[in-house]
């Protein structure tokens, strides 16, 4: 009776766990990505002091809450894409902490963005696959429903504002805009 009990505690303890780590579909447009945005929050929130703290440049703006606010249904997808492009190519290979832990920690943030970006990938290859067949032209999904002059990427490394390294700590600092909208994402989905 005792061994029941606690092999019973053992499974309800390991399920609880479980749901900790688990990963959350998030349903963007025609497409599905399971996001672990608490493990990404995790991540953030342990290097957000010192990403806060070493910006000098508090009036200049990398990604504006207004541009997240103002994707519409039918551009979610292409805009996480994009997103996860530009923070994946351009902010996680440019930042650089003296932090030991915030490099680690940026590290497995930038593991994180490839593997939602593969996902995403993934499923925006087979959406333009059955566009080009139902339409036989070449425009894809991303084409179709997300107009390239809002969605350029962010100035800061087409202008002499910030330096490099500076604009990717700046950029990292405002992950947090990006975690809540996928965040936001994962609420509308569980609706």
């Amino acid at each position: 009776m005792l061994l029941g009990r606690s092999l019973l505690c053992l499974l309800l303890l390991l399920s609880c766990l479980g749901e900790l780590v688990e990963g959350r579909a998030l349903h963007l447009d025609s497409c599905s990505v399971n996001v672990h945005t608490q493990e990404l929050r995790r991540y953030y929130s342990t290097m957000r002091s010192n990403l806060i703290a070493a910006d000098g440049e508090v009036a200049v703006k990398i990604l504006p809450k207004s541009l997240i606010k103002n994707v519409q249904d039918g551009q979610m997808c292409c805009f996480l894409r994009l997103v996860l492009r530009f923070y994946v190519e351009r902010v996680f290979s440019n930042y650089a902490s003296a932090q030991p832990q915030d490099q680690r920690c940026s590290s497995a943030l930038a593991n994180a963005f490839v593997s939602i970006r593969k996902d995403i990938h993934k499923c925006v290859s087979e959406l333009t696959a059955t566009v080009r067949r139902k339409h036989k032209g070449q425009l894809t999904p991303c084409m179709l429903s997300l107009p390239r002059s809002d969605f350029s990427p962010p100035p800061f490394f087409l202008s002499e504002q910030l330096e490099i390294n500076q604009a990717a700590g700046k950029a990292m600092g405002e992950l947090d805009t990006v975690l809540e909208w996928l965040e936001g994402l994962g609420q509308k989905t569980l609706r």
